[in-house]
């Protein structure tokens, strides 16, 4: 039976650190966007209080968690982890709002400090940010369909992956950098959602070409902030503002009759003084 909290519960926070594996969920807002779910194993995470979960964000070839967290408007973001052990069965989840430390920022820095990440940063090269989730929901249900399922160790391909890119890089190899790997892996999303400002800077001040990732004839095909677009965006707020200077003019007794009981009496002298210029 699901039991829900506001906070996590202090019989779950040891439970939550135990776990070996976790996933994350995030979507963009458009409703023809992709719902992205990423696993996420090893021991680089953690519980800060009741109220705040963190982990460590490792480059990869997406970047979806990233580019819905820093959408305006968004940031939604879901953790679930999972009972595999021969014990009671169950399945935790935390609701919240997702914000992206992004690696060498001020507040990523300071992060790190506070919380003696030091040692673990410098056996993970290849980090990326610090995900920082603000929960306002917990769930706990029974997991009884969740299989049994033992612990054999964890990977270490990735790491060992972004260690070699790092020796290379360190040798000379400007190549090998992780700036120009992000700018060419995770200056989008699926859905052309914008990944973080400096990578996409970076990618196009280096004339680098992001990868494609979708194929096929539902893949977005366009960047939803290009230079057409822009341009669509400003010719159609010239015309708004053209038709609301036509509407001011044409009917500016009767609007100044309807706003005069709400603005101000000095405002309405303004007002009065500089549309009769237009009027006339």
């Amino acid at each position: 039976m699901g039991v829900f909290y506001e906070t996590i519960p202090e019989t779950l926070i040891d439970w939550i650190r135990a776990q070996n594996v976790f996933w994350v969920a995030t979507a963009p807002l458009s409703g023809s966007g992709h719902v992205n779910v990423s696993p996420k194993g090893g021991k680089y995470f953690g519980v800060l209080d009741e109220r705040t979960f963190w982990y460590l964000d490792l480059s990869g070839s997406g970047n979806e968690t990233i580019s819905h967290l820093i959408e305006p408007g968004n940031g939604r973001i879901t953790i679930q982890m999972n009972e595999f052990k021969r014990a009671a069965p169950k399945i935790v989840r935390l609701w919240g709002h997702g914000l992206v430390l992004p690696r060498e920022s001020k507040d990523f820095n300071h992060f790190v400090e506070s919380q003696d990440l030091h040692d673990m940063l410098r056996e993970l090269p290849g980090h990326r940010s610090v995900i920082i989730v603000d929960i306002h929901q917990v769930g706990s249900s029974c997991g009884f369909s969740v299989p049994y399922m033992d612990h054999a160790g964890f990977r270490t391909t990735l790491n060992d992956v972004y260690a070699k890119k790092d020796k290379k890089f360190r040798e000379g190899n400007k190549d090998e950098s992780m700036e120009r790997y992000w700018s060419y892996k995770n200056s989008w999303s699926i859905d052309k959602l914008p990944g973080l400002p400096n990578v996409v800077a970076y990618g196009k001040r280096n004339k680098i070409e992001p990868i494609t990732k979708m194929v096929g004839p539902r893949a977005p095909q366009t960047h939803p902030y290009t230079k057409l677009d822009s341009n669509i965006m400003i010719f159609m707020m010239i015309v708004w503002s053209f038709l609301a200077g036509v509407l001011i003019t044409l009917h500016f007794e009767t609007l100044l009759g309807l706003i005069t009981d709400f603005v101000p009496p000095a405002m309405i002298d303004l007002l009065t003084q500089a549309i009769p210029q237009t009027k006339a």
